[in-house]
Parts: structure tokens; C-alpha cells; sequence
């Protein structure tokens, strides 16, 4: 089986030298990708196209996987057609012989180009194969405009190709060719969609997530990312680091009893993404921020956040209305993923300042203990993202209960002004989420957690009884309890 992958546009129009570089870059990427599914593929360079020949069984499931690689604009599947000369009536009969099946009953136009010196033109190709194809197939018509199957064909000096299958690929440049990127990750619809944008521009991306939920948490982020490199980066390795931020939340809640909360955690991840973009010797920082989707989103606030590094902070969907963002998840096949995780910010402020001061913010962060993003940092885990393959096992759902009985310690995790702003009154301890899993707790027959939409309340309970402790999950069976959403929109 052959393909013919046809060049991004944007590869095109570069310079020789450039176009040359990407294309053996390209070229490279696909014998990779190849290499990595154990599929044996032979892969050509030319000018305008890179030619792929695989055994017939491997077909299908190369084809797939080209047309998810970044840099290839078409994947054309071709048969190479015998001529008995080189001639339009030869080209048309090798032509109804195979695709007069195609055509039957439907509208058709047939598409030529030429390579080489002909007595012919393309056009002449055309007419007579689609005359061909009429005579060969049942109730077959000939529509120019919006043909319901074009049937396309190259000859290129005595060789005669038909395309049999033709499939979009992903643009852009090829994955390696733009240097690389650290994307800031949770999860949710944004960040996902920001990274694969990133990997369809050619720049190889490497993962941080700031663990504010919990080894569950941190789980479905990994599985979210691995997704994204087994289907879009295969062809390179690239890292996930998970940063403990949980003693960061604690500080900042302490420190920081204003609106600049939400700004203030902002920066805080973009300091510890730059510390660790310069290990890594990464130019770049990539984050998932729409332009005033919520209050630390607005112009000003999105700012006040760049100013916490000297490193380039590319937001890819920054333009882009939520709808947008949520059509491109379904599209690359993120949106399951993102579904099930909230999208969630530890701490919340009350009145968020929209348009914040840069002196005010300067002057709160004279107070703020730093030296907690230091032990964060040096509490990270990092692991190389084919090691994700296999995502771990999430655990059985614990108990819904909606009241509390006698013997039974009842646990609020919102974060505090969650928990101020809403109180539970049947609560016994109030230990924030990201506190959990360091506390000691009294003992209990049984332990229960709330939290506004039970499922931090799974996650961190999972924890919990992974230690031997017996854990359900507490959803009181009245109103009025619920409080306002995490972050507040604009």
C-alpha cells in the first residue's frame, strides 16, 4: 500500500533551505512513528510530497496515524495503475476498471494533473475518463461543482496513480521543527486544547501539573496527557511533572485575604513552571487562559500573571469563546476527559479585582513566604510520558450518605472562604482538601467528606481509605448549601 503525504501549505511556501529542513524533519517523524507500532515502512522525499510504501495488512493502521501527525496536510492513499500505453484512451480505460464501482448512481468528477512531457493536457485526461466512467457505471453523472465523489489522478510521465482513499491530516509544521515548551496542564478543556495546539505548531511540549486534588486527580491528568502524546506527538519523547502545591494553597490562603488570591496562585505556577523550564532549557510557557472567561482572565490581571517571568507565555486559546474551545476538545478527542474533571482553583476571592495595581501587588508579595514554592519544587515528581501508558487503577466509588450518625466525624474540604461564605453546620472539622491527606485526624468509626459537588469529596476519600480507613462521601438531601463557583466570572 502507498500514500502519498501531501506538505502543509505552510511548509510550502518557506524558503528551499527551510522547506528541505522541515520536510526531512517530517520524513524523520513518520519512519518514528512507524518504527514505534513495529509497522515496516519504505519513506520518500520529494519536493511537494513524502511518499510512504507499507505492506497491505499495516495500511489501515498507518493511516490513521499520519493523519494525526503534525505537518501533513493530506493523506492520500494511491494505487498504481498498469498502462498498456500513455495515452488518454489507455489512462481511462485503467481508470473505469477500478473506480466505475465508485461512481455508480452518484455524481462524479474526475480531477487530473500531469508531471512530464505529454501529447496531451489534464483536461483531455478528464474528458475522457469521465467518459469512460459514464459508460462503465449505472446511473453515473458528471457534476463539476459539488460532485458527490471526485476521482482523482496523476500521471506522472508513464506512471498512472489513483488516489483511492483521501483523508485531512493536521497541518502545520512538523513536531520538532519549533523548539520546544512547557504547558501548564489541568485537565480541563483549556489546557488540553492549548497543548495539542502547540504540538500542531511543530514545538515539542513537556507537561507540568500543580497537584491542588489529590493522587486521583493527578491520574486523570496524567491519563489526559499521555492521550495527547500517543495520538499527536508519538514521534518524540517528552516529560510530565507533577508539582505538590497543596503547602503553597496554605500559605497563600494565610498570606493573601483579598482579591489578588486568584492572581496571586497564578503567578505562583508561573514561577515554578520558569524555575523549571530553565532546567530544562525551555524558552516558553503555555497555558490554557481565555481572555475574561474568568476574573483573573481579564487584560490587566492577565498582566499582572506575565509578570512573574522573563519566559514567553503563549496562550493559544485566548481568543477563543468557551463553545470554541469545548468544539476543538471534541474534535481531537479530549472533550471525555475534561467532562470529568472540575475545573477547579483552590482558593477564591470574594470581591476579585478585575483591573489589579501592579504596586499592590508588589507590596503583598513582600509579605508572602516563598520559600514554600521551593520545598514544592523540590517535592516534584517527574516521569518520562511513555511511562503513563498504563493509567492507574481509579478505585471503586465510596458511599453516598446524606446524614451523619452517631460514632461518625464529619469533615467540610472546601477551601476556608468556601466554607466561611456557606458554612455546614454539622460539620466537626474543616480541613481544606489540599490539607487532607497531612492531617491527622481523630479516630472515627467512619469518616465523612463534603464538598460542593462530591467529586474532591471521591478523590481525596479514595486516599483516605487506601489508608484502612473507613470513608463515605456526605451530600446533605437539602438546599441551600451549595456555594458560589470557584472562580468568578467576569
Amino acid at each position: 500500500m502507498r500514500f502519498l503525504l501531501k506538505l502543509s501549505p505552510e511548509i510550502i511556501i518557506k524558503s528551499t533551505s527551510v522547506r528541505k529542513t522541515m520536510t526531512k524533519i517530517l520524513a524523520d517523524n513518520v519512519r518514528r512513528l512507524a518504527d514505534k507500532d513495529g509497522i515496516a515502512c519504505r519513506v520518500r522525499r520529494f519536493w511537494d510530497k513524502i511518499e510512504v510504501e507499507v505492506a497491505d495488512e499495516d495500511g489501515a493502521r498507518l493511516q490513521q496515524r499520519l493523519c494525526d501527525t503534525p505537518g501533513i496536510d493530506l493523506v492520500l492513499r494511491v494505487r498504481e495503475l498498469p498502462l498498456a500505453e500513455v495515452s488518454p484512451q489507455a489512462v481511462a480505460q485503467a481508470v473505469a476498471a477500478v473506480a466505475a464501482p465508485w461512481v455508480a448512481g452518484k455524481t462524479f468528477a474526475v480531477r487530473a494533473k500531469r508531471k512530464g512531457r505529454h501529447a496531451f493536457t489534464s483536461l483531455e485526461l478528464e474528458r475522457t475518463a469521465g467518459a469512460a466512467l459514464l459508460a462503465a457505471a449505472p446511473g453515473a453523472k458528471v457534476d463539476l461543482t459539488h460532485p458527490e465523489v471526485t476521482v482523482a489522478i496523476e500521471l506522472s510521465g508513464e506512471v498512472l496513480e489513483l488516489v483511492e482513499a483521501r483523508e485531512k491530516g493536521l497541518g502545520g509544521f512538523p513536531l520538532g521543527a519549533q523548539g520546544e515548551a512547557l504547558a501548564l496542564v489541568s485537565g480541563g478543556f483549556d489546557s488540553s486544547v492549548a497543548a495539542f495546539l502547540m504540538l500542531r505548531r511543530g514545538i515539542k511540549t513537556h507537561f507540568v501539573f500543580f497537584d491542588l486534588g489529590g493522587a486521583e486527580h493527578e491520574a486523570a491528568v496524567q491519563q489526559v496527557c499521555h492521550y495527547l502524546w500517543q495520538r499527536y506527538a508519538r514521534s518524540h519523547p517528552a516529560l510530565f511533572i507533577s508539582v505538590p502545591f497543596g503547602e503553597v494553597i496554605e500559605r497563600l490562603l494565610a498570606d493573601v485575604r483579598e482579591g489578588y488570591m486568584g492572581v496571586m496562585l497564578k503567578r505562583l505556577m508561573l514561577m515554578a513552571a520558569s524555575r523549571l523550564a530553565d532546567e530544562l532549557g525551555l524558552d516558553a510557557l503555555v497555558t490554557g487562559e481565555s481572555l475574561a472567561q474568568v476574573s483573573s482572565q481579564t487584560l490587566r490581571n492577565l498582566a499582572l500573571i506575565d509578570w512573574a517571568t522573563d519566559k514567553l507565555v503563549v496562550r493559544p486559546v485566548v481568543a477563543l469563546h468557551k463553545n470554541e474551545i469545548i468544539a476543538w476538545a471534541e474534535r481531537i478527542g479530549t472533550r471525555s476527559f475534561a467532562e470529568h474533571l472540575p475545573e477547579h482553583c483552590a482558593v477564591i476571592s470574594r470581591r476579585p479585582v478585575i483591573h489589579g495595581s501592579f504596586e499592590r501587588l508588589a507590596e503583598l508579595e513582600q509579605n508572602f513566604d516563598f520559600t514554600v514554592l521551593d520545598r514544592a519544587l523540590a517535592a516534584r515528581k517527574t516521569w518520562k510520558i511513555e511511562a503513563l501508558a498504563a493509567p492507574p487503577e481509579a478505585g471503586e466509588a465510596l458511599p453516598i450518605v446524606t446524614r451523619k450518625a452517631p460514632g461518625e466525624i464529619l469533615i467540610d474540604i472546601r477551601p476556608p472562604e468556601l466554607a466561611d461564605e456557606a458554612p455546614l453546620p454539622e460539620a466537626d472539622l474543616a480541613i481544606p482538601f489540599f490539607a487532607l491527606r497531612e492531617a491527622k485526624l481523630p479516630e472515627a468509626r467512619r469518616y465523612l467528606l463534603y464538598c460542593d459537588r462530591g467529586l474532591l469529596s471521591q478523590w481525596h476519600g479514595r486516599a483516605l481509605a487506601a489508608r484502612g480507613l473507613d470513608v463515605a462521601v456526605y451530600q446533605p438531601a437539602r438546599a441551600g448549601i451549595v456555594a458560589p463557583e470557584f472562580e468568578t466570572p467576569v
